[in-house]
């Protein structure tokens, strides 16, 4: 595997392409868009790229997306829109709100007028077993480390894949679902759309994998979940990567980034136009050439 830096963008979570569009968030939703097109990746590059928008994700101050997670989906809101729906994640808004919503993602329309950007909350979509034993929580004793969850969408299948640390078996536990259409679900009286709630009955597939150490982004393409991991300069929770067979239903790859030098908080992983996009906590943006 090889790595190339091709320069420095701002954001410091999960972003996702469509359309040679780089969409990269922080924390807080915000988010910085950037042109892939107009990027020279036959070279090393170190210096900043300019961003060609910003906007801030819809309903943010009340929601707090952590965007640990972000993908685009296969799901349009309308047939004419450009862009099909983005899904991001709260992921661990325990640390900003009361509001604990937990294994919760929300679903964004996202519209483009020349250079200005808009989002849309049209959907909730909530894992609805987050406190069964069972399934999610591996313990009633004490709280797992991140029971919140993160989630991958394989587009080419329509499926939507749930996956969280569980903490006493030691294990990543994955459920799919199919993904549902952006009309499903009830409508939510707080927040003005439909939420729909993902119960036991609905999971088509489940398998445990290895454990991950504090999962970051992550993204399906090929029938594979690449998955990020680990923290800065941290030896017990080290930078890393996982690689998923969602045929096989395991783990195929462990990659370890933080012995092969880059030992910054991986945040970010995409692909387009069959290259991989990587980018770490701080901004630094890669290609990785598997």
């Amino acid at each position: 595997m090889n790595i190339k830096k091709i320069g420095k963008i701002k954001g410091d979570q999960d972003g996702a392409i469509f359309n040679n569009y780089l969409f990269r968030f922080d924390s807080v939703g915000t988010c910085y868009v950037y042109d892939i097109s107009k990027f020279d990746i036959s070279v090393k590059n170190t210096g900043e790229i300019n961003e060609t928008a910003s906007f801030s994700l819809d309903r943010t101050e009340e929601l707090r997306p952590h965007s640990n997670s972000v993908m685009f989906g296969c799901k349009y809101y309308s047939k004419d829109d450009e862009f099909p729906l983005l899904y991001t994640n709260i992921y661990n808004n325990y640390s900003w709100t009361d509001n604990k919503m937990k294994g919760v993602t929300l679903v964004y329309r996202i519209e483009r007028n020349e250079n200005n950007f808009k989002s849309t909350l049209v959907q909730i979509i909530e894992i609805g077993f987050t406190e069964n034993v069972n399934y999610w929580k591996s313990s009633d004793e004490k709280d797992d480390v991140r029971p919140y969850g993160n989630f991958a969408i394989d587009n080419e299948k329509g499926i939507y894949y749930a996956f969280t640390m569980r903490d006493k078996t030691n294990t990543t536990r994955y459920f799919a679902f199919d993904l549902p259409e952006v009309t499903d679900g009830k409508m939510d009286e707080k927040y003005g759309v439909n939420r729909v709630v993902l119960g036991v009955k609905d999971i088509k597939i489940q398998f445990d994998c290895s454990y991950q150490h504090y999962i970051q982004g992550a993204c399906a393409y090929k029938s594979k979940i690449y998955t990020l991991e680990g923290f800065t300069d941290n030896e017990e929770n080290p930078s890393a990567m996982r690689i998923v067979d969602l045929t096989e239903k395991k783990e195929i790859s462990f990659i370890d980034l933080y012995n092969m030098g880059y030992t910054i908080e991986p945040e970010m992983i995409d692909f387009w136009d069959n290259v991989c996009y990587y980018a770490d906590n701080h901004g630094n943006f890669y290609i990785i050439d598997f």
